[in-house]
Formats: C-alpha cells, structure tokens, sequence
C-alpha cells in the first residue's frame, strides 16, 4: 500500500508566498500532499488557495479558521486532520521559503530509511545555519535552544524549530489535546514529549534562510510563553494517550 505524506503550512497574510510555495512542494520528484491551515488572512490568501485547488483536487487540502488563532492550534488541527485522513508521515514547514521544501525528502528519508520517529530540519546541528537573519534573531534564537538543553537535558540543538517530519505513531500517541504551549513553546513541548515517550529523534542539518517577502509573526510574548513554559515541561508528568 502506497504510503501518505502530508506538508502542514499555516498561513496569515502569506499571498506572496503560498502560491510558488504550493508549486515548489508539487514539483518534487517524492509526492507529497499540502494541508494549509488559514486562519482568516484579511490579504487574500485563501482564495489564492481556493483557485489552486481546482488544478490540484486530490493534492491540496484547505482548512479556514475565523481568525489569527496561534501556531501551535493551527499545527494541533492539522495533525488531528492528517491522522483522520490516514497519512503515514505529516511535516511542518512555513510559507514563506525559510524552509526550503528540496530538503523534505531528506526529512522523510530520515524516518522512512535510518529509524528515526521524528526528524527536524536543524538549523544548529552544524554550526549555526542562518541567512539574512538580524544577529539579535540568531542570539535569541541559538540560545533559546540552549536554554531548554541547559534546563531540560535535552540533547537536541534546535528544540525551536519549525521545519519537521512525525512519523504517524508519534502523533497517535502523544496526547494533542494536553499540549499547552501555543506560540513557539509550542514546538520544544512537541519534541521535548516525543522524547519523553521514548521516540527517536534526528536532526538534519538544514540551511534556514529568512523570508524575503512576507511580514515576520516572532513577537516578544511568543518567547515569555517558551521560558516559562519550559519550566513548567521540566516538572510534568508525560503519558500516552489513552
């Protein structure tokens, strides 16, 4: 049986990005699906999407929320979709070319072919990968990682990331609905609970380049959520889903 794959992108206010994105992915000599999840772009971008989905019926797959809701919301409904819909393997990846999608086969390749339950395009398991990034994004960044090493003993160099491959089983076992973090804390908590239940985790090394067009969502509770929650995660008690 052929397996499924599915790229999750979320999208607010992305109409220079998402159509040459949804190609980019559709032009891959591995076939992958796109699930965007739109959270009421005022700019347009769903219907850039809606007019794509007539060319690609079976491939691309749209779900419109009433307004700007968080990452880690628009991740959890995408996931909870995916695992309805039978996929085997369900990535992450942004709109806006930070990620480059000529690495997500490599991502997969991690899981599908060396074991890994979990692969995360890693912008700090090589040196520090980042271009055009402002030095006070990379600090911030580089050392939020650090943090969550430093206070959770978690041997992973780039616990922000957004750019992943989950392996279906990880995703059937954690319990979604207990995720708490919903900005970028949202992203150590997933890893850092797919640790915990015993999956297997690889990095590989990706360049992450920042948008050229577009508008960035980093904002400074995003991050105030992430330090305290971690603290939070060092004390909690993990469990699979019943």
């Amino acid at each position: 049986m052929m397996e499924k794959k599915i790229v999750i992108i979320p999208t607010y206010n992305e109409k220079e990005n998402i159509e040459k994105i949804i190609r980019k992915v559709f032009s891959l000599e591995e076939k992958f699906h796109i699930l965007v999840i739109e959270d009421g772009s005022p700019d347009g971008t769903a219907a850039i999407v809606r007019s794509l989905q007539a060319e690609f019926a079976d491939r691309l797959f749209m779900i419109e929320r009433k307004g700007k809701l968080g990452l880690g919301t628009a991740y959890l409904t995408g996931f909870k979709w995916s695992l309805e819909q039978g996929y085997d393997y369900i990535f992450e990846m942004d709109a806006d070319f930070s990620h480059d999608p000529d690495d997500l086969p490599r991502l997969l390749d991690a899981c599908r072919k060396n074991g890994a339950d979990l692969s995360i395009g890693s912008r700090y398991s090589d040196g520090v990968s980042v271009v055009n990034w402002p030095i006070g994004r990379i600090i911030m960044s580089y050392y939020a990682s650090v943090y969550v090493r430093t206070v959770l003993g978690f041997k992973i160099y780039d616990s922000t990331a957004g750019f992943l491959c989950y392996s279906r089983k990880v995703l059937e076992t954690i319990d979604l609905d207990a995720v708490q973090m919903k900005g970028y804390g949202f992203q150590i908590e997933m890893k850092y609970t797919a640790h915990k239940l015993g999956f297997k985790i690889a990095e590989v090394p990706v360049i992450f380049v920042n948008r050229k067009e577009g508008t960035s969502k980093m904002s400074s509770s995003i991050f105030g959520e992430a330090f305290w929650g971690v603290i939070k995660l060092k004390f909690r008690k993990f469990s699979k889903r019943a």
